[in-house]
């Protein structure tokens, strides 16, 4: 499978190169593409090891409870015939979750051993991690991947030049050339067909078949419910498929745990999104008052929509039709399924800090006898920031426009396939911008 190169490269070099490197924790859903950035990486260093702890087991010997980790590594390059040599070698630990004590062993490399370029990941990781609460606190660096990005996913057919071109004209607050614009809603529509698992980046770019990468995603989602067995033995795995369904059919929705299942209690609908949040195949957005930061001090829990892993996956679970996305009119391609509001919760997802476990939120007027709500709220240079999924210029912006004075916004966005442009409403500027800028408007 080709290796097309993913945002985390850049960071990867930076911790490869950085003189007080910390051993690094990859954290991500399976299949993200964790275990082939690192080999990518590998190709950087005079020498490789890569070890499988789920794989080979016998190797859990190495990692005993009063471990001298040099030693391992001795242990280790004699059994592989792979030498350990600071500065030379990249030791890579996947599948680490297998094996408590060699996430344990993680904090001794950086104590005993910090010259050792040193990488872990694994499947299922934060179950381990959550029995281990403070493992390492201080001398570790976790490092959160997720799926392709819209511009990774360009980025992988070669268009560069779009991404920085459409990047700039965001910065500008420039519209784009029709045609420009046109090619841009044109792979969107692609993307959200086919998503951003790296195995289906692949087929699409080597099969150009919506069909083979239908197949890819089914092959993904049947893997995801053989893991369902590992989570917990007192959860149901057929729950936990039904659980997971339920979000999808849900995106864009408070979740409602009566329409996930009437015939289970509400705590076993909550273990099972606490146990798919875990396994990063959902995330949760939460509901914040947003009167000031950081947004999570106001959250509250009663109010939770659900992102799914990757929309090309949820498209897939649902069996939607590909022409309801490839023949819309902007407007219906935009409403259609709520997918546009998780698409952009998913690029806010992916352009955050690679380095911090990003946290969601929207907001939603509680009180009674009165609605609104706020899709995505960000924060922009200390400022809280409303985003809005909208259809076109005849969508409702009441709701944005009340938020923005209210909590002294710098501005608000209205996303949709429109092309870039801006207007001020009472004394309020209002980005517009296409749902496929996003991303860039966030770092600007």
């Amino acid at each position: 499978m080709a290796y097309y190169r993913r945002n985390i490269d850049h960071q990867l070099e930076i911790w490869r190169n950085a003189s007080d490197h910390k051993p690094l924790l990859i954290r991500g859903a399976r299949q993200v593409g964790k275990s082939t950035a690192v080999r990518q990486l590998g190709k950087s260093f005079k020498h490789y090891l890569e070890i499988n702890l789920e794989k080979q087991p016998d190797l859990h010997q190495f990692f005993p409870d009063n471990i001298n980790v040099k030693q391992t590594c001795q242990l280790l390059s004699v059994s592989t015939g792979i030498p350990v040599v600071p500065g030379e070698t990249l030791l890579f630990i996947d599948e680490i979750q297998s094996c408590q004590n060699a996430i344990r062993a993680l904090r001794y490399f950086r104590e005993d051993y910090p010259e050792l370029h040193v990488i872990a990941a694994g499947s299922l990781l934060e179950f381990a991690l959550e029995e281990l609460p403070s493992f390492a606190v201080g001398r570790i660096r976790s490092f959160y991947l997720y799926p392709f990005s819209f511009d990774e996913f360009l980025s992988a057919q070669g268009l560069n030049a779009l991404i920085e071109f459409k990047s700039q004209a965001v910065k500008e607050c420039k519209p784009l050339p029709e045609p420009i614009h046109n090619q841009l809603k044109d792979q969107l529509r692609t993307f959200y067909l086919v998503g951003g698992m790296p195995e289906t980046v692949n087929t699409w770019i080597s099969k150009q078949n919506f069909l083979a990468c239908s197949r890819v995603h089914n092959d993904i989602l049947d893997t995801y419910q053989q893991d369902f067995f590992k989570y917990k033995k007192r959860v149901s795995p057929d729950l936990l498929r039904q659980v997971l369904r339920s979000v999808a059919l849900q995106a864009g929705k408070k979740f409602v745990f009566a329409e996930a299942s009437r015939d289970v209690p509400a705590a076993s609908v909550k273990e099972c999104l606490r146990l798919l949040t875990l396994a990063g195949l959902i995330t949760p957005v939460k509901h914040t008052a947003a009167n000031g930061l950081p947004l999570g001090a106001e959250e509250n829990e009663k109010y939770v929509k659900y992102l799914f892993l990757d929309l090309g996956l949820m498209q897939t679970m649902l069996s939607l039709p590909a022409n309801d996305i490839l023949l819309a009119s902007d407007i219906d391609f935009v409403n259609k399924g709520a997918t546009s509001e998780m698409f952009a919760g998913l690029e806010l997802l992916k352009a955050d800090d690679c380095f911090v476990k990003a946290e969601m939120f929207y907001w939603q007027n509680t009180d009674k006898g009165t609605s609104g709500e706020i899709d995505y709220l960000t924060v922009i240079d200390g400022h809280i920031i409303p985003i809005e999924v909208k259809a076109g210029t005849q969508g409702k912006m009441q709701s944005l426009y009340n938020f923005m004075p209210k909590h002294s916004s710098a501005f608000g966005i209205r996303t949709s396939l429109e092309n870039i442009s801006s207007y001020v409403h009472n004394d309020h500027l209002v980005k517009v911008v296409p749902l496929y800028t996003l991303s860039a408007l966030t770092k600007a």
